[in-house]
C-alpha cells in the first residue's frame, strides 16, 4: 500500500522535488504506462493544492486528435483536435503552456466552467509528442514558472518509467 506524506507545507522547488520523489516511489517497478499515468494523475490531484482537474490526453495516431486518458476531476472533453484549446495548442507549438487566465486564451475549451487557469505539459517519447498533462485550477494565476518546470521534470520521470 502506498502512503504519501502531505505536501501542504511545502512550496516551490521543495514541493516539486518531493512530488517527484513520491512519483518515483509510486511507479517503481511498474512498466505499464496506463497504470503509471493513472497513479500520476491521482498523485498530482491529491497533493497539488487548488486544482479542479489533473490528467492526460494522448494523441490518437489515426485522427491526430488528443483523446482523454487517466484523470481526476469532473468528466472531461473526450477528444480535442490539434491546435484547439490550450492542450491542442501545446501540441502544435511543441511546448508547455502556462495560461494565467483561460478566458483570455483564444479558443479555450471550457470542459469545466469553473476553470480559470491552466498548465499543459507535452509528453515526449523518443523525441515525439505522444500526449499532454493538463492541469486546471479554479483560481486565476494559479500556476507559476516553477510549477511548469516542476511538472516538466515530473513528466520526464513518468515517460522514463515504461511504455507498455
Amino acid at each position: 500500500m502506498y502512503h504519501a506524506p502531505d505536501l501542504a507545507a511545502l512550496s516551490g522547488p521543495a514541493f516539486h522535488a518531493e512530488l517527484q520523489a513520491q512519483l518515483s516511489a509510486l511507479i517503481a517497478g511498474e512498466r505499464n504506462a496506463l497504470a503509471n499515468a493513472a497513479n500520476c494523475a491521482a498523485l498530482i490531484f491529491d497533493q497539488m493544492p487548488d486544482l479542479n482537474w489533473a490528467g492526460f490526453y494522448y494523441l490518437e495516431p489515426e485522427s491526430g486528435d488528443l483523446v482523454v486518458g487517466p484523470f481526476q476531476g469532473k468528466p472531461a472533453c473526450a477528444r480535442i483536435a490539434p491546435g484547439k484549446g490550450v492542450c491542442g495548442a501545446a501540441v502544435v507549438r511543441g511546448e508547455s503552456l502556462l495560461v494565467p487566465d483561460v478566458h483570455a486564451f483564444p479558443g479555450h475549451i471550457a470542459c469545466d466552467a469553473a476553470s480559470r487557469s491552466e498548465l499543459v505539459v507535452p509528453l515526449r517519447r523518443d523525441g515525439h509528442i505522444i500526449g499532454v498533462l493538463d492541469l486546471d485550477s479554479p483560481t486565476p494565476n494559479r500556476f507559476t514558472a516553477e510549477d511548469q518546470a516542476g511538472m516538466e521534470r515530473l513528466m520526464a520521470v513518468l515517460m522514463a518509467a515504461g511504455q507498455s
